[in-house]
């Protein structure tokens, strides 16, 4: 436990403290592992929604890309929203309606064959293809619920000093939920063939409405909601400490201004995020498609090298990267993503000359390997971006943060559906590539910033109130 908190809490206090941070952390994990139940299982069902209904892969990349670019604008929005309202309602609510409309997406061809009042034609596919989309859009702006209150509620419980680990182990709940999600849809699509896509839809939606009640019974939104004093309330020994002022909206705005939309290195971040997920999601979204046309393997065990890729590369990661950063970069999360980046060059170049004669689990390794560098990146910018725009504005920033990342399906969706359509598959790695260079080459642009923006925030509240004072 922290010293600060040590030596400005009574050890009952510490204790409960302790208690509550370790709950936010798990009981959060869990739920955001949940969205991704609601959310990654489109990724699962798409072969057999291809190989149902004739859907080509065009049309599946733009589905993602609309539901990336909704979700993206979302995250934004919700980060305003979440640095101004209840964390946990936010959370709890976006889980339930994502549930709601992935059981709707599980009828859309009902849906679609009382529309067109047939069962098959192109009338038939028309109006499922427009039905689908339409889900997926409103799915996309409940997805956009799930991350922008974590950052608010990790702030409130986690010293900045403790935040690169502790967000690190919280940033595993993308890779659990993901990887469980792809398991789930492989064993389906290995027991029930093409007829499972429904499932991918219904099985998921019953566990996360579980999930959305859980989550508003077991969270609250900081210490003083169970009778503890605020972090910025403790006492570090020589220095005055000064409450946050969330309720003077002028300041609010103006600390905006400084700390998060005149802050290039909020910017940079933004950027580099675009990057991180392109390549992220062109190995996640279109993984059960790309590894049976490039390797030669099954679509069930390309929904095992998924999960892996996400359980196991990504999750340990994730992990090193948050060590690596507090021991050995000084909290300095974009030194180590600069690292990341340049093992996932390395590794991505090794799984593309891999031939597809090789055992599908030789191949796997360098696969989880690109997944072990990538997610780097992927769980340190949000916690870079926390540090940089500090505890009264993370949620905005990482709304900025989000909309860059989910801009990415641009790329990553049709992008991708239209190159693998005209160029092939093999196309798709040399997409990567590009990208994670490009990725590289911003972060380098940061090198020498400072791990937080709590010090220029100091000189912006002493510049703010000199000036009101007048």
């Amino acid at each position: 436990m922290n010293l600060l908190i040590q030596d400005t809490m009574t050890p009952e206090q510490t204790k409960k403290f302790k208690y509550w941070q370790t709950r936010t952390i798990v009981v959060t994990m869990v739920g955001y592992a949940l969205y991704y139940f609601v959310r990654k299982n489109f990724n699962t069902a798409m072969p057999s929604i291809e190989v149902t209904f004739g859907i080509t892969k065009a049309q599946l990349g733009l589905f993602l890309t609309l539901n990336g670019i909704i979700y993206g604008l979302s995250r934004f929005i919700n980060g305003f929203i979440a640095d101004r309202v209840s964390a946990r309602k936010v959370m709890s609510l976006g889980l339930a309606l994502s549930a709601l409309v992935n059981i709707g997406f599980g009828f859309s061809d009902k849906m679609a064959m009382l529309v067109a009042g047939t069962a098959g034609g192109q009338e038939y596919i028309t109006a499922l293809t427009i039905i689908m989309g339409s889900i997926l859009l409103l799915n996309g702006y409940f997805q956009g619920m799930g991350v922008p209150p974590v950052p608010p509620l990790m702030t409130h419980w986690v010293p900045a000093n403790e935040l690169a680990r502790k967000m690190s182990i919280w940033n595993m709940s993308h890779s659990i939920g993901a990887g469980l999600i792809f398991v789930m849809g492989a064993v389906l699509v290995h027991y029930f063939d093409n007829s499972a896509w429904r499932l991918c839809f219904l099985i998921p939606a019953a566990f996360s409405l579980l999930g959305a009640v859980a989550l508003y019974l077991a969270l609250r939104d900081k210490p003083s909601s169970v009778g503890l004093p605020e972090l910025e309330q403790m006492k570090v020994p020589g220095e005055e400490q000064k409450p946050v002022r969330k309720s003077d909206k002028a300041y609010h705005a103006a600390f905006l201004r400084r700390m998060v939309f005149g802050n290039p290195i909020v910017w940079v971040l933004s950027v580099s995020n675009f990057f991180v997920y392109i390549v992220r999601f062109s190995l996640l979204d279109w993984g059960m498609m790309l590894l049976p046309h490039t390797k030669g393997i099954s679509v069930a065990v390309a929904g095992i090298m998924v999960a892996a890729f996400e359980f196991i590369g990504g999750n340990l990661g994730m992990v090193i990267a948050g060590w690596a950063t507090d021991r050995l970069f000084g909290s300095r999360a974009h030194r180590t993503c600069v690292f990341c980046m340049l093992g996932t060059i390395v590794m991505t170049i090794v799984f593309w000359c891999i031939p597809d004669t090789v055992s599908p689990w030789v191949m796997a390794v360098p696969f989880m390997l690109i997944a072990f560098f990538i997610y780097g990146p992927q769980a340190l910018l949000g916690i870079a971006m926390s540090n940089q725009a500090t505890k009264e504005a993370s949620a905005t920033a990482n709304g900025i943060l989000g909309v860059f990342g989910y801009a990415s399906t641009l790329i990553s969706g049709v992008g991708l559906g239209f190159i693998a359509d005209r160029y092939g598959w093999n196309s798709i790695y040399a997409v990567i590539l590009v990208f994670a260079v490009l990725g590289l080459l911003t972060l380098t642009t940061i090198w020498k910033a400072a791990p937080d923006g709590y010090g220029a925030a100091k000189k912006f509240t002493a510049e703010y109130e000199r000036n009101s004072s007048r």
